[in-house]
């Protein structure tokens, strides 16, 4: 499929008490650059290595228009994460890798910059993204992985509802080095029991 970018099937705005997911624009990119540069050391331990120009606005307007075309062809949904008081810029929030067919599923990922760590916001995004996820996307199936040691966000997952089912050998290249990672999920039928 090809995606045109007058054609965005961009979500809308998802609203919470304490911030809103919106999807990433343009206009975002000081905020972004600025956020993700102050906290590089923080997020580092947890992501693949940056290119050399990650935070330049040409990488972003690239960047943008990767999540715009995988948007329009339905296989993501990026946001980012507002503050409601004032619009500044928490944090990223993805579904992403979504299948179709016999699986409708799909995989979050996320990021929080670090003054907005251990607050509660990325567990209020993962509030507003499950039932977006599985009425308005009509997944059934929810996934998300992250590193054995990442003890903050093997927290969040299971706050969030999300399920362990085992370990992924050698899953991703973070930080420059293959990393064992840990699987979670969390089906249609988990959120109807909530």
């Amino acid at each position: 499929m090809i995606a045109l970018p007058f054609l965005k099937s961009a979500a809308p705005p998802l609203q919470g008490e304490r911030l809103y997911l919106r999807p990433p624009q343009l206009s975002d990119y000081r905020a972004w650059s600025s956020l993700r540069a102050q906290s590089r050391e923080f997020l580092s331990p947890w992501e693949p290595l940056w290119a050399a120009d990650d935070l330049e606005r040409g990488a972003f307007r690239h960047r943008i228009r990767h999540y715009d075309e995988e948007a329009a062809a339905g296989t993501a949904h990026p946001f980012f994460l507002f503050r409601n008081k004032d619009s500044r810029l928490l944090g990223g929030i993805t579904l992403g890798n979504i299948r179709r067919g016999v699986g409708q599923n799909g995989m979050i990922g996320y990021w929080i910059g670090e003054p907005f760590a251990g607050q509660g916001f990325m567990h209020e995004a993962l509030k507003l993204l499950i039932p977006y996820a599985f009425t308005k996307v009509r997944l059934h199936r929810l996934e998300a992985a992250c590193i054995p040691s990442n003890e903050r966000s093997i927290r969040l997952l299971e706050k969030a509802g999300f399920q362990r089912e085992g370990l992924l050998r050698s899953y991703l290249k973070i930080n420059g080095t293959w990393q064992d990672h840990l699987l979670f999920s969390m089906i249609e039928d988990d959120l109807r029991r909530k």
